[in-house]
């Protein structure tokens, strides 16, 4: 497993995006990454209904609990670590949730551009 430097896209160190629920591929509450996360899960977002039904419409269901792999079933206000291309997917379509940029890994640059993660920062200063 290469994990790749835990820094946010602006080179600065990686701030937590959520514990409760516990986020990230790697479920360390971090939007850390690895050549083996294939789906690139690396934007700290604020969920939306909006965007949760987007996401179940596109057959990823973040709403509803499973046990069996300790997912609690997300809600309008949680934090999670969301894949790039899925936000950019949800941007195109109008239903991008807001980022918590400090919290997107770098890599994310590789998918969405930085203006548009600006564009909908809430943690800008």
């Amino acid at each position: 497993m290469i994990q790749h430097d835990s820094v946010n896209v602006y080179g600065e160190p990686l701030e937590a995006c959520s514990d409760e629920p516990k986020t990230g591929f790697f479920r360390d509450g971090c939007c850390n990454t690895a050549d083996e996360d294939l789906g690139m899960h690396t934007v700290c977002v604020q969920l939306t209904d909006e965007f949760l039904q987007f996401s179940k419409r596109m057959g990823n269901d973040l709403i509803t609990p499973r046990p069996e792999f300790n997912f609690p079933g997300l809600k309008t206000g949680d934090r999670w670590c969301l894949c790039a291309s899925r936000w950019l997917q949800a941007h195109q379509a109008g239903l991008a949730p807001k980022v918590h940029i400090r919290s997107t890994h770098q890599r994310t640059l590789e998918v969405v551009d930085i203006q548009l993660l600006k564009a909908h920062a809430v943690d800008l200063q």
